[in-house]
């Protein structure tokens, strides 16, 4: 059976999303719909870009994702198909795919034919291409190569010195804080050195990684390595980005003795 999901900055309750649903149902009913989130906020296409790149991986062959945020079309843009080992992407060229994507990757990304503009593009553009797939639509003929898409400049850590500045990309579930800051970035610029970890300029620190999270007693500030291989800011069965006002560009600065 074909997976198409959705990634959105909708309510999980609003009418947007039946309406997807049925839609999809209605052209192409041998289908599974999977909800990655609807919980991106507002026009938030770095935070859909992080959900979905270290999501879509999971998925088989031939998935196709919808991605339903910013997707109106101003200007230049317009509306996106991407092919990726073997997977679909579809969603406005607001700058998304280069979030996705490497430079290096080897992405194929046409411009959807054949839709004028709408204000509901998901529903009026992206379920009916989602299913063209879905019954075996060869990808180039949905479009031509889109050989320029808008692009969008990751937010990545920088380094001066024995000094690491990061930041916050992500909270999660757990009010966990989720940084730029990769786990080869850290041990090739610290070299097994000691050092210090700056959250919120210098309002608390941190001079440990640890292995688990209950390594620190209960209520105490952490850092760990995360299945992403992230520095991760969190506290020991409490809400470290609610406790210490922590947000989405929060600064983390790592300092190498």
């Amino acid at each position: 059976m074909s997976i198409i999901t959705l990634t959105t900055d909708w309510n999980k309750d609003d009418f947007y999303l039946g309406a997807v649903k049925g839609a999809i149902y209605n052209n192409c009913i041998d289908v599974t719909v999977v909800d990655i989130t609807h919980q991106v906020k507002s026009f938030n296409i770095y935070q859909a870009a992080f959900i979905l790149k270290n999501t879509y991986k999971y998925y088989p062959r031939g998935t196709v994702h919808i991605i339903g945020v910013k997707t109106e079309v101003y200007g230049n843009q317009k509306y996106l198909a991407a092919e990726f080992e073997g997977q679909y992407f579809l969603g406005t060229d607001n700058g998304i795919f280069s979030l996705l994507f490497k430079d290096n990757e080897q992405v194929k990304i046409i411009a959807l034919e054949g839709y004028a503009g709408s204000s509901f593009p998901v529903l009026d553009v992206y379920t009916q291409v989602a299913c063209k797939l879905v019954k075996g639509a060869e990808f180039d003929s949905l479009g031509t190569e889109a050989k320029e898409i808008n692009r969008r400049v990751p937010l990545r850590a920088t380094i001066d010195e024995s000094v690491i500045s990061g930041s916050v990309v992500y909270i999660d579930s757990f009010q966990n804080a989720i940084t730029n800051v990769s786990y080869d970035l850290f041990t090739r610029i610290g070299n097994g050195r000691s050092f210090k970890i700056f959250v919120q300029s210098n309002h608390y620190v941190i001079s440990k990684i640890n292995k688990t999270y209950q390594e620190t007693s209960v209520g105490e500030l952490l850092a760990i390595f995360n299945s992403l291989s992230l520095l991760e800011i969190a506290i020991n069965g409490g809400n470290a980005a609610e406790l210490l006002n922590l947000d989405t560009n929060s600064s983390i600065r790592i300092k190498f003795q």
